[in-house]
């Protein structure tokens, strides 16, 4: 579960850019959100990994 915790937090330390930049138009926190979300991306990419090389392990 700590994997899912490390989702959950990343996510939710996005939200203030996320309303500063769709609420309030700030440019550099569009930045950040495009940062995080690339973040994200690549956290999920891992998750998919482990999951699927444990998966595969027990076959």
């Amino acid at each position: 579960m700590a994997r899912f915790d490390e989702i959950k937090n990343l996510v939710m330390s996005l939200e203030g850019d996320f309303e500063k930049f769709y609420e309030k138009g700030n440019q550099a926190a569009g930045t950040r959100v495009r940062k995080g979300m690339q973040d994200l991306k690549t956290l999920a990419q891992n998750i998919r990994a482990e999951v699927q090389g444990q998966k595969n392990a027990k076959e």
